[in-house]
């Protein structure tokens, strides 16, 4: 139930089936994996190394992969957001009594996202919290937090690459089942940053609303691009 798209094994089934599919895993890392990211991962041998073992999931989170996916005539089932994602995990939690943790962002953000998540979830028990800042080779007071309450679920909102190398540097000694790297996706449920409307969405235009509201990620957008290049030529190469 994969597209391969160069290194990368690319999830290609349904939200609800990815979703069952996570309980087969003793441990899984769940990749958004937009073009940003999976570029990230092609300059990184840490986060190759991760993206390409065993314990990752990729979903194909972004219009870009999937039109990778057509290019290298694999097309994947849906486009997976990873926001919808986390959503699901978390209605999951609630209803198993699972706990989660979240980590990352500013300490106002992930502190709002804590309370809006708990007033939409009743019966969620969130262990707790933590702000993003902070070096990734002196958090022993955070580890220790996490290893301490043991949650099921690890958000890390620090992002791209640093929450996936976070993820990949500490995953092996964290007590999570899940762990899940989700971007800006604790600023939305903060309320400081609104989602594209609906039909933007099904459109595949996400991305356009997300640089309209906030210009600075267009330097970003080069990485879409790249990666689909990379994608062709690889594409091309294999023809010859």
């Amino acid at each position: 139930m994969t597209t391969r798209i160069l290194k990368y094994k690319i999830y290609n089934g349904s939200m609800q089936e990815l979703i069952g599919n996570i309980s087969d895993f003793k441990k899984v890392h769940i990749v958004s994996g937009n073009p940003e990211v999976l570029f990230n991962g092609m300059q990184n041998n840490v986060l190759l190394d991760n993206f390409t073992s065993e314990k990752s999931i990729i979903i194909p989170d972004g219009i870009g992969t999937v039109i990778c996916s057509k290019i290298v005539r694999q097309p994947v089932k849906e486009k997976i957001a990873g926001i919808e994602v986390m959503d699901n995990i978390v209605k999951k939690s609630e209803k198993e009594n699972k706990g989660i943790y979240l980590l990352g962002s500013t300490k106002e953000t992930v502190d709002m996202c804590n309370i809006n998540l708990q007033t939409k979830y009743r019966k969620l028990n969130v262990l707790g919290s933590h702000d993003g800042y902070f070096e990734l080779d002196n958090c022993e007071e955070i580890l220790k937090d996490i290893e301490k309450v043991k949650p099921e679920v690890l958000f890390v909102a620090m992002g791209c690459p640093r929450q996936e190398i976070f993820i990949s540097k500490y995953m092996d000694r964290l007590p999570c089942k899940i762990f899940m790297g989700v971007g800006g996706s604790f600023d939305i449920i903060a309320g400081n940053v609104k989602r594209a409307p609906k039909w933007m969405i099904n459109l595949g235009m996400e991305w356009l609303f997300r640089v309209a509201k906030e210009p600075f990620r267009i330097k970003r957008l080069s990485s879409i691009f790249k990666f689909i290049l990379i994608v062709i030529r690889d594409k091309n190469k294999l023809k010859e």
